[in-house]
């Protein structure tokens, strides 16, 4: 594959999936401003790993359609992986939230649309376009929440339902990707992912909390956990995720025009603390401070996604279990202390 575009190429999955595609032999563009911690670091490693030639960087945001349009001449593939990515961070700044999430995506896609060769298309969307879920019943059992009828989890069929202006930005992004296949035959794909985790991952409270809660343990800072710690999560390695999207791009006849939901499905759960916390006392060896608050607007108590769409059309499913993937990034920061003053 030649004319890679990769928006955010330099963040936590576009660094893990352009050193992929670079050792693939990949004619590569990234598409960046560099604004999340840890980017700088991305593109250095990137550098180091493959040469400083080894692909280009364009520093811009995603708002300069004119800069766009230039990345995006001739590519065969864009991997639109940039924007805002934290719930918090909209509510507070629900304008930039747009321009970043909506209003850029709308412009990668018209890029794609008017100069790109017939590229394929693929959009990181999230499971936040379900919203809060309210209507699905819960229960408690064990420490952890679950769903009482949804024992494989929520399926791309269910309804959308925005919440917060990060939901509504990623949302409208997820929706305009559709329907750029529909009306004008772009072949993109939607991926709405769970909660994504690996290696070069600079987590923050707000997001990439798997990340987050690592380093606190390493460094032996205090974890604040926002409700009572027994909300579950599905979580999915990176190395799996790109596995989804490369199989999504080799079998594009099948994949065109779909949504699939992306994570770690059911058997790759995670209460966030109640199970989450003693694997982190094991592998660091002491007890890790924690303090509890109140519930963030719009978080849900369970959120697991049903993958069973993109095992049966494009034969995919997880390989890295819960335990295996969070010792996997515990033992990389641990190996990467020179990380910890960028944090």
């Amino acid at each position: 594959m030649s004319g890679v575009l990769i928006t955010g190429g330099a963040g936590f999955i576009g660094s893990n999936l352009t050193h992929r595609l670079l050792s693939e032999g990949c004619n590569l563009t990234i598409y960046d401003n560099l604004s999340r911690p840890g980017s700088i670091y991305n593109v250095q490693w990137l550098q180091k790993m493959h040469g400083s030639n080894s692909f280009r960087l364009v520093v811009a945001d995603l708002a300069d359609f004119e800069k766009l349009k230039t990345a995006a001449e001739g590519a065969h593939c864009i991997y639109h992986l940039a924007g805002q990515v934290a719930v918090t961070t909209s509510v507070q700044d629900p304008r930039s939230d747009f321009e970043d999430n909506a209003l850029g995506t709308f412009n990668v896609l018209e890029a794609a649309r008017l100069v790109g060769d017939d590229p394929i298309f693929i959009y990181a969307s999230t499971n936040k376009v379900y919203g809060g879920l309210e209507q699905i019943k819960i229960v408690e059992q064990d420490g952890r929440y679950g769903y009482a009828d949804f024992p494989d989890g929520i399926p791309e069929s269910a309804g959308l339902n925005f919440h917060s202006p990060y939901g509504c930005s990623k949302g409208a992004g997820d929706q305009y990707t559709r329907d750029y296949y529909r009306i004008y035959g772009l072949r993109s794909v939607v991926m709405r992912q769970s909660c994504i985790y690996g290696y070069h991952q600079f987590g923050i409270e707000d997001q990439g909390w798997i990340a987050w809660f690592i380093l606190c343990a390493i460094k032996n800072q205090p974890i604040t956990i926002y409700g009572d710690g027994k909300q579950v999560r599905d979580i999915l390695f990176i190395k799996d995720l790109l596995n989804a999207y490369l199989l999504a791009v080799d079998q594009i006849d099948k994949s065109a025009g779909q949504v699939y939901n992306v994570g770690g499905g059911r058997r790759n759960t995670l209460a966030i603390w109640s199970e989450f916390g003693p694997i982190l006392e094991r592998l660091s060896g002491h007890s890790i401070p924690v303090e509890f608050k109140n519930w963030r607007p719009g978080d849900q108590k369970v959120y697991t996604s049903n993958i069973g769409k993109i095992n049966r059309e494009l034969g995919w499913s997880p390989e890295v279990s819960v335990d295996e993937g969070i010792t996997r990034l515990y033992k990389w920061f641990k190996e990467h202390p020179e990380l910890f003053s960028q944090l």
